[in-house]
């Protein structure tokens, strides 16, 4: 695992410093260009994350115990993780969470018929009731949460399964084989709903959301690691 923890620092830096050039980026887009180089810098998070899932599946086949043990996170990333990451499902508590709060910082210029291009216009455009976003929005949370609610079951199943191995010395590889499986599935669904959620916004909602993502996991290693620190000491 020492591999990946190097992996995974080097990794949160390149994207600290990604988040940072869209923070930069000029907001809204005022020009064809402003608007290519923000759709770059998304694809470019976008593959970012792609890559990490990438590295993690190696990892987690050559030891997916040391994966799912995440030495690399502080104890509070681990006691929030579910089945090695984060919960898909929590996607679009970000998304609705940022465009409500976005929503009512500049609630006056929306009524005054003034959009932002930002997550705050979804509250009352894509994500009217009625709207074609809204239902693809609503549609892709509930099939998140049916393969989320599959998966844990079948984890359930899994550590079930652990105790009856160990009565019955069954073959151990397989055990660890299914266990890498399920982590592999959870990955691939996390990444799927990343990206099917930035397929539904325009680059500039993107963007936000991609920050939204990062300061909300920065902010709980920080949290995280200090807590460490101070409980060693």
């Amino acid at each position: 695992m020492n591999s990946f923890n190097r992996f995974y620092d080097s990794w949160l830096d390149q994207l600290q410093h990604l988040v940072h050039h869209l923070n930069s980026a000029p907001k809204p887009p005022t020009t064809g260009d402003d608007q290519g180089h923000l759709g770059n810098l998304v694809r470019k998070v976008m593959s970012h994350y792609a890559e990490y899932y990438r590295v993690k599946s190696v990892a987690a086949q050559r030891d997916v115990l040391g994966v799912m043990a995440a030495p690399w996170a502080s104890s509070l990333e681990r006691s929030l993780h579910w089945i090695a990451g984060w919960r898909p499902t929590t996607v679009f508590h970000l998304i609705y969470t940022e465009s409500s709060i976005m929503f009512e910082s500049h609630i006056l210029d929306i009524l005054r018929g003034h959009q932002n291009g930002d997550l705050g216009d979804l509250s009352p455009s894509q994500f009217r009731p009625d709207s074609l976003c809204h239902r693809r929005v609503s549609e892709l949370q509930c099939e998140t949460v049916d393969k989320e609610n599959a998966l844990t079951e079948e984890m359930l199943e899994w550590q079930d399964g652990v105790s009856e191995f160990i009565g019955v010395c069954g073959d151990l590889d397989e055990m660890i084989g299914r266990l890498a499986c399920i982590v592999q599935k959870a990955d691939d669904l996390r990444l799927r709903t990343v990206k099917s959620v930035v397929g539904l916004l325009t680059p500039q909602q993107a963007g936000e959301f991609f920050t939204a993502a990062a300061e909300l996991q920065f902010g709980v290693r920080l949290w995280g690691l200090n807590h460490d620190r101070q409980t060693r000491n």
